[in-house]
């Protein structure tokens, strides 16, 4: 896949990302503990056990800038993460 293709299908997902935010359910995985009981009968023992963190505060409290923050912060710890891991990969074959 050429670049610009690729620039083009993240720029549409990055525009339809807020779309989210007009659903009457929360984002999979994204739930609380409660949610977990109600729909699986228990809280798995990762969820129970777990530490909330988030680098982005009020992430969850709906803002469409706090989604399209996140959606730009994750996206370029990914690449990065890749960008390293690629370039790793081409020293250890040179």
């Amino acid at each position: 896949m050429d670049k610009k293709k690729l620039y083009t299908i993240l720029f549409i997902l990055f525009i339809v990302l807020p779309l989210g935010l007009i659903s009457e359910y929360s984002a999979w995985g994204e739930w609380e503990p409660e949610t977990y009981k109600k729909l699986l009968g228990f809280i798995p023992e990762g969820i129970k056990n777990a530490n909330s963190f988030s680098i982005i505060p009020d992430y969850g409290e709906g803002s469409v800038v706090m989604y399209y923050l996140s959606a730009i912060i994750g996206a370029a710890i990914i690449y990065a993460i890749l960008y390293f891991m690629v370039k790793l990969k081409k020293n250890e074959t040179n």
